[in-house]
């Protein structure tokens, strides 16, 4: 399906989540360009066959160059409220499809609302937020939704534990806009509720305490479907990690580099009077995101796909042949047979 020739250059390339995104591109046999700020850091975390690029945000030039000859730009440098429009504009300007992994709300929506334009101009597309957060449960969402008004998404996220990196915390730092939710059809500021029901995930999960906690799933889901209310929730004790300044960030513990945190997502959507579930569970947050991009990016080459404009995840490509791609390698699926 596509181009031995294709290019796929990863900005943010020594990050966390970037060395796994380009560690699996590369598993997927194809070309990276790992773009970073320092050249000494790209030599230390980048193998020696992965071409090297040095480019700044704040330097359109530069951005430019480290894209020339690439097919499609995945963004892992966060706080994406300060890469996600230059790295996209710079994308675009050299012809190449844009996808970022960001969790942040605010930067979702300035890309969904500035980018399009210049992404159909460019007969391309730019996709924010085709993460764990974000894309992920958008792309379950969309796999259970039918057509016309959904009446209700709730999205559950459970983490046995949240060790998070240091671009998580710097996004914490740097993001202080209200959290956003679906009410009455509109995105509304979130008023958490004092009381939020138990969840029941999977063991070793099992019964958790949840808080309203929404990311940029909330963003994606309102952009392309007409939904009365989306509430998304996470576990108590994960937040209460990623709250506590000691908590240490994630330590490989498997030869793909993996922590041993366990997450599971649920989607659960009312609509016509039937409510629907479906969930997934796997390994690590950060490097499950890495197949979700790199699955995105390889629909995008397609020489069939001819889409453009700013786009949600699940706008951008079929939801359910993507979920089928990961289910059984990256993820398991259970509920509803979205497997099948």
């Amino acid at each position: 399906m596509i181009s031995s020739h294709t290019v796929i250059a990863v900005m943010g390339a020594t990050g966390h989540t970037g060395q796994f995104v380009v560690n699996e591109v590369l598993r997927r046999g194809l070309s990276v360009v790992a773009v970073g700020r320092s050249a000494a850091r790209l030599g230390q975390t980048m193998p020696a066959s992965v071409l090297r690029r040095v480019a700044v945000v704040d330097d359109l030039a530069s951005l430019e160059r480290a894209f020339a000859g690439c097919a499609v730009v995945i963004n892992c440098a966060g706080p994406f409220l300060d890469t996600a429009l230059p790295v996209a504009r710079a994308a675009l300007r050299a012809g190449c499809h844009y996808i970022d992994v960001t969790a942040e709300q605010p930067s979702a929506q300035a890309s969904f609302a500035e980018l399009d334009a210049p992404a159909r101009e460019a007969g391309r597309v730019v996709i924010p937020a085709a993460a764990f957060y974000g894309g992920l449960a958008d792309l379950l969402a969309s796999a259970l939704a039918t057509k016309g008004e959904i009446d209700e998404i709730t999205v559950a996220i459970g983490l046995d534990r949240w060790w998070p990196t240091e671009g998580t915390r710097k996004t914490g730092e740097r993001n202080k806009a209200p959290r956003l939710v679906v009410k009455d059809g509109h995105l509304v500021p979130l008023q958490p509720s004092a009381e939020v029901p138990d969840w029941v995930f999977s063991k070793p999960l099992g019964q958790q305490a949840m808080i309203d906690m929404s990311f940029s799933e909330v963003i994606t889901m309102a952009h392309h479907l007409k939904v009365r209310e989306v509430r998304s929730l996470l576990n108590r004790s994960a937040l209460a990690d990623i709250r506590d300044a000691s908590t240490p960030p994630p330590t490989a513990t498997d030869d793909l580099g993996r922590s041993a945190q366990r997450f599971e997502l649920v989607v659960r959507l009312v609509q016509n009077g039937r409510t629907k579930t479906v969930g997934v569970r796997g390994q690590d947050i950060y490097a499950v995101t890495a197949p979700i991009v790199t699955e995105v990016a390889l629909r995008l080459l397609a020489p069939s796909y001819r889409r453009s404009g700013a786009l949600a995840v699940a706008e951008a490509v079929d939801p359910l042949d993507l979920i089928r791609s990961l289910h059984g390698s990256a993820l398991q699926l259970f509920g509803v047979p979205l497997a099948g």
